[in-house]
């Protein structure tokens, strides 16, 4: 693993923005630095935007509102988890 990416992970693990619901973790992007890699809350397993293939997570559902991603779920192809990606609209494209 990179420095970059494990700086990138104890960021993220230290701000905790993700929070356990009955439905998943909950994660908000806009909270986020970097470049958009993030652990899995559970097993901690990188999971990048840039993953295509989706080996590391699969694309359960996701919700638009005017044409616009609002929310995304995926499952973390290790543990299973279920993660609830949210704060797209703060992303610059």
């Amino acid at each position: 693993m990179k420095i970059k990416e494990k700086k990138l992970e104890k960021e993220i693990m230290m701000k905790k923005p993700q929070r356990k619901s009955d439905s998943g973790y909950k994660i908000d992007l806009v909270t986020m630095d970097g470049e958009g890699s993030f652990p899995c809350p559970k097993c901690g397993m990188t999971i990048s935007p840039e993953d295509e293939t989706e080996e590391n997570y699969k694309i359960l559902d996701t919700k638009v509102i005017n044409e616009e991603l609002v929310e995304l779920v995926i499952a973390c192809a290790k543990c299973g988890s279920t993660i609830i990606l949210t704060g797209f609209q703060g992303i610059d494209a």
